[in-house]
């Protein structure tokens, strides 16, 4: 039995696809501090398409910000490569997708492993505070920090665990994931879809103009998201995340089905 004064984590989602698109698989890495519930939804409607999803928890995330002080990037990247590739072991091709920090993981996936493309919502490569610079010094004197919000929020509310403070540790972790994402970048070969939101304020614009500056751009397509806040999953642009993820995931899997049989 859970007791009250810790909250359960929120369960990983997998579907295993049905019709015409099931033998397309779409592995989705939620945010830093967030849940499968902040992308719960997108992976709803594309397993309603008929698509093989996972979305997997990653180490720290779900229960406090205890928890996410003893882990390591390495162990929300390797959790989620697990569950790409397990999903690419059972799908004929098999896309990654993520939300903001997800957004990086998804990233190195695709620059170590043959996808056939991928899907990023407000993915994070950079930060806002400058002082992030100084965190590998500032989380011996200084263990946490207030968690970065938005000062209007417009996305439907989740609820993630105990997150009320966000350990510099942590913070120092995905320094290092944006840093490794962002030297990986040029090894990308598959096609992207960037969704950027045109007010976010938790992770700027210089994280999609990284990825515009280093990926090929006949093979990358930024979407803006007029309406929605950091995370547009669950706000008012939502539904063109949805349908046009969905076309992009049908496009490229017959693109490289008949790639491949040529």
């Amino acid at each position: 039995m859970t007791e009250r004064n810790q909250p359960a984590a929120p369960l990983a989602f997998h579907h295993p696809g049905h019709g015409a698109n099931a033998s397309t698989g779409v592995a989705i890495c939620h945010g830093f501090t967030g849940s499968p519930l902040s992308v719960l939804p997108w992976a709803e409607y594309l397993a309603g398409q008929g698509f093989s999803v996972s979305v997997p928890l990653l180490p720290g995330h779900g229960t406090s910000w205890h928890d996410l002080a003893t882990t390591r990037w390495q162990d929300w990247y390797r959790t989620f490569e697990r569950s790409y590739l397990d999903l690419a072991g059972r799908t004929e091709t098999c896309f990654v997708a993520g939300l903001s920090m997800g957004g990086a993981v998804a990233l190195r996936v695709a620059s170590l492993h043959d996808v056939p493309g991928l899907v990023l919502v407000n993915p994070g490569l950079s930060f806002y505070d400058r002082r992030v610079r100084y965190v590998g010094a500032l989380k011996y004197v200084m263990r946490t920090t207030s968690p970065i919000e938005e000062e209007k929020p417009t996305a439907a509310p989740t609820e993630d665990g105990d997150y009320s403070k966000t350990p510099l540790r942590s913070v120092h972790e995905l320094k290092k994931l944006f840093r490794q994402a962002t030297r990986t970048l040029p090894q990308i070969q598959a096609p992207a879809l960037v969704f950027k939101s045109s007010v976010d304020g938790v992770i700027p614009p210089s994280s999609v103009a990284m990825i515009s500056r280093h990926m090929d751009p006949s093979r990358l397509k930024v979407v803006t998201l007029p309406a929605s806040g950091h995370v547009a999953t669950l706000d008012v642009d939502a539904p063109t995340i949805f349908e046009e993820s969905a076309e992009f995931f049908r496009q490229h899997a017959a693109d490289r089905v008949a790639s491949e049989s040529s």
